[in-house]
């Protein structure tokens, strides 16, 4: 009985509008911090062979990451001070800074592998992508919040977020980036649907997004190869496949419990760069379906903390704040479900990290502010509620 009691005491302190007598989300926080660091584990696991035959060096990427782990830290940080108000006011400007990034980066920016998406900042290569995405969402927020009603009433209010969403997806087809570029369709399609525009408008958006990539795999040859070859991988295991067959293959030896920390052989250099897109593949492999389970529920809790604070703001009445913390909660949610989708042959290979666990200092690095930012929604959130039930008791 005991037992049932503290079960659903812990349940209502998850599910209740901030919980008394805190100022932040702890339970928020502390999902943030262990992906991190399960995150820097399996990094360092999955890089060491990689590392050691290009550098010389077991932990070169190891120290990489830990060095963008401190970063993250401190950017979270850092975003604790800066108020939402701010974050509003400036939507624009972090909108057009965005924008000019990507244009940069064809200009200025590092190739690899045939595409220009990084701009090289000695220790770091910033992908502005990744800021990208953070900034259409902060300025969504800020659209809805001012046009609310006007969304709410018209017909084709869809047209202008989306017209915002193809200039900065435009610019990352060009370097080329579909995968990004779906994320920001995903993320304008989903604010759209809560702040409730007509839903005649969202079968045009899911016929026009269903055309539009179809149309983008066609006409290029490499899309087209990796489509066809996400489909049967075991096809061309040394071509097209190479990357999803090693992949599933590392599941497979994980099976329930996993190999063990750093006994995973497909990270010797047979899933190439594993450390990045394929983490997840790895941790399947050394820790089995088990790990594969606790981190997937971690991010899960984590969402789902993300969509509480956007509940709340919306009932407080802090339009921007909510539509800004569930424009955050549906990327993350996406690009996860995207990450992990990839690895097990769901969905086709696309180029975009696991949240907070791949190696990658632009991702690791925007996401932790994205964190920051729901943690100071939450605080907000906090102190107006705190200041309601004052003026109520007085």
């Amino acid at each position: 009985m005991e037992l049932l009691q503290k079960l659903k005491k812990n349940y209502d302190e998850w599910t209740r509008i901030t919980p008394q007598g805190l100022l932040y989300d702890r339970a928020l926080f502390w999902l943030f911090v262990i992906l991190l660091l399960i995150g820097l584990i399996a990094v360092t696991s999955a890089s060491i062979p990689y590392s050691s035959r290009l550098f010389n060096d077991p932990f070169y990427f190891a120290k990489r990451d830990a060095l963008y782990v401190c970063l993250s830290l401190a950017t979270c940080y850092s975003m604790l001070y800066l108020p939402s108000e701010r974050l509003e006011r400036w939507h624009a400007k972090i909108f057009w800074v965005a924008v000019a990034l990507l244009v940069a980066v064809l200009f200025i920016g590092t190739s690899v592998n045939g595409a220009k998406r990084w701009i090289s900042l000695g220790i770091l290569n910033f992908q502005p992508a990744e800021f990208a995405k953070l900034a259409l969402t902060c300025f969504l927020a800020s659209y809805f919040t001012r046009r609310y009603d006007e969304v709410r009433g018209r017909k084709f209010s869809a047209v202008k977020p989306f017209i915002v969403m193809g200039v900065m997806g435009m610019f990352l087809l060009v370097q080329p980036d579909m995968g990004s570029t779906v994320v920001l369709f995903v993320i304008t399609f989903c604010m759209l649907f809560i702040v409730g525009a007509h839903f005649f408008q969202f079968i045009l958006l899911v016929a026009t997004g269903v055309l539009l990539g179809a149309w983008l795999i066609i006409s290029a040859s490499y899309r087209l190869k990796r489509f066809t070859g996400f489909l049967d991988p075991f096809k061309d295991p040394y071509g097209t496949g190479f990357q999803l067959t090693n992949s599933l293959m590392a599941f497979g030896r994980g099976e329930i419990t996993g190999e063990g920390l750093g006994n995973s052989i497909q990270k010797l250099d047979y899933l190439p760069e594993a450390h990045t897109d394929f983490i997840m593949a790895i941790i399947g492999e050394e820790f089995g379906l088990i790990g594969i389970i606790i981190v997937v529920t971690l991010l899960g809790l984590l969402i789902f903390r993300a969509l509480k604070i956007g509940k709340e703001s919306l009932i407080l009445e802090q339009r921007f704040r909510g539509f800004f913390a569930l424009g955050i909660g549906f990327w993350i949610f996406f690009q996860g479900f995207v990450n992990l989708g990839m690895a097990l042959g769901m969905l086709p290979t696309k180029g975009l990290t696991f949240p907070l666990v791949s190696y990658g200092g632009s991702s690791i690095i925007i996401m932790s502010a994205t964190i920051g930012i729901l943690l100071r929604i939450d605080h907000e959130n906090r102190l107006l509620r705190a200041g309601q039930a004052r003026l109520r008791d007085d």
